[in-house]
């Protein structure tokens, strides 16, 4: 029975995004082929006494990976990261290239029964599904062999995350992952609209969601055949963008993972965000928008990449919700006079001016039980720990080989031509070509060796943010559930969610009216325990 429950806890307790979604990288610059890349080379402490090398007389260590492969950056074996980290730490790398639709159930099946599991499981950590395998023995609790893992000691006691890390640690106290560390959060993505349009028509960049219903509007009125707001991939971009300023965080890329609940940020407690009226303000948003006309239709199905970009390069819609590195590919394919994009700081609405919250720790490393089995454990966990960590590792997978992808001059990085004059910018010509910057790898973040990546204007607005108050919130505390109270958590999540995307979709194309249905709304969530979901999460916090 709890392994049927854990491969339900696969689908229905994952934090994504996180990621996605995780959390995404710094942006390239939108117009790289006419601006040089200045940014100052930052290095940090060097992480003193730690073994960053394996004796060359030594044959590599054979290690077996899992890597979480996206369709947009396409794993390569010849990556030059992949084959400059085999070279400079003596490892033989097999890496086990899994689509990432399928990644998490490739890892719950593998935890769960313990078969054909790889040394190590790159881009998870211990939310969900993976706190319960932990516990009950299927990876290696890595806190319990600090003294193998120097570099990420170092790192962590540098960027002043001790906190955050220790965190991590489940109900027994320990901790059975190796996180992603950030030095500092940075605004990658947000609000993106035309730029040239507002300086035609005399308008100023919104600060406010007023402000931006009133540049849509205006788009129409010229442009009566336009949905001047579009979306990148499903809602769920355009969600975690921007209902902070509203005062939650809910759906698949929700900030607490449980799809309808939010973290009251004063209170220090969970509160049932999917029936709030927060939410109901910024749904009422929404199906203002989209009834005047002024969304995308076609918003409740994911909008690939390709249509998205067409739809903005050919003035079909002149605002989104996405990340800085896509401006540059979109400018480069429209064919409007003057076309220019910009992206703006967080818009204010009823709860202040926010943007999707982040954590300094994302996904990182594990390490299966089977693997503490092998006689040089103790090698194959320092050589992660300096293939990843160290001050090469780090710079190897964010930079790349110095001299080939870029040169040091007067301390600062300077990237090779052909990346600076890449049509695809250097953020993603690092990325596709190089392998540096994937989510996946790049597990040490360092803000202003990133800023190398892309140019004034993402500083700019960068420094805006920073500026504001309080913009990039952390996330909220996870729960430590027992199996049986993950289990309990999970019956009453699957549900709710789903209720909750039903009456989402309703209330936005106007089959359901906020301002009538709304009561009926909340009974029906009510009904399914919402408030019951929101005491598990609360009775459940860490002390």
């Amino acid at each position: 029975m709890k392994k049927l429950v854990s491969l339900f806890l696969t689908l229905a307790m994952v934090v994504g995004l996180l990621t996605a979604c995780g959390q995404k990288k710094t942006p390239v610059t939108n117009d790289s082929s006419k601006k040089e890349t200045t940014g100052t080379e930052t290095t940090g402490k060097e992480t003193a006494g730690a073994e960053t090398k394996q004796p060359e007389t030594e044959e590599p260590v054979k290690i077996k990976i899992y890597y979480s492969d996206n369709a947009t950056l396409p794993f390569k074996e010849d990556w030059l990261t992949v084959k400059e980290a085999e070279k400079m730490f003596n490892v033989d790398f097999q890496f086990e290239v899994i689509p990432i639709a399928d990644y998490q159930t490739k890892v719950s099946l593998t935890l769960n029964t313990g078969s054909n599991a790889p040394d190590v499981i790159l881009y998870q950590s211990t939310v969900g599904e993976n706190a319960s395998l932990a516990l009950n023995g299927a990876l290696v609790p890595i806190s319990d062999y600090s003294e193998f893992t120097p570099n990420f000691n170092a790192r962590v006691e540098e960027f002043g995350l001790q906190e955050e890390v220790d965190s991590k640690n489940l109900a027994d106290g320990k901790r059975y992952y190796m996180p992603g560390l950030f030095d500092k959060p940075f605004y990658d993505g947000g609000l993106i609209l035309r730029e040239d349009f507002l300086e035609a028509e005399g308008l100023q960049a919104p600060k406010t969601f007023d402000d931006l219903y009133n540049i849509l509007k205006a788009y129409k009125a010229k442009n009566p055949d336009s949905y001047p707001l579009t979306i990148l991939a499903g809602p769920r971009v355009l969600y975690r963008m921007t209902m902070p300023s509203f005062g939650v965080s809910l759906g698949k890329n929700g900030s607490s993972g449980t799809n309808t609940l939010s973290w009251d940020y004063d209170k220090k407690e969970y509160f049932p965000g999917a029936i709030s009226e927060g939410y109901k303000e910024y749904i009422s948003y929404l199906a203002k928008l989209y009834a005047e006309g002024l969304l995308d239709p076609e918003m409740a199905d994911p909008i690939d990449g390709d249509m998205w970009s067409q739809k903005m390069a050919t003035g079909k819609s002149m605002a989104t919700y996405a990340y800085y590195d896509q401006i540059g590919g979109v400018t480069a394919t429209s064919e409007i006079e003057g076309f220019k994009l910009q992206m703006y700081p967080a818009l204010a609405g009823p709860a202040g001016a926010h943007h999707q919250e982040k954590s300094r720790t994302g996904s990182g490393i594990m390490f299966p039980a089977s693997t503490a089995k092998r006689d040089d454990f103790e090698r194959v966990v320092r050589t992660i720990d300096n293939v990843f960590f160290s001050e090469e590792g780090a710079k190897l997978w964010c930079l790349g080989v110095e001299g080939v992808t870029y040169t040091m001059e007067n301390g600062k990085v300077k990237y090779a031509d052909e990346i600076v004059n890449s049509p695809e910018g250097i953020y993603k010509t690092l990325q596709t070509k190089y392998g540096c910057g994937s989510d996946v790898t790049q597990v040490v973040w360092v803000n202003e060796r990133e800023m190398t990546k892309y140019d004034e204007n993402y500083a700019r607005i960068n420094q805006e943010v920073n500026a504001m108050d309080n913009v990039i919130r952390s996330l909220p505390p996870v729960p430590a559930f027992d199996d049986m109270q993950a289990e309990d958590a999970v019956v009453l999540q699957t549900p709710l969610f789903d209720t909750f995307n039903v009456w989402a979709d309703a209330f936005t194309t106007g089959k359901k009216s906020v301002e009538k249905d709304w009561d009926a709304y909340v009974n029906e969530m009510k009904t399914l325990k919402i408030d019951e979901f929101c005491k598990i999460y609360n009775d459940n916090l860490k002390k």
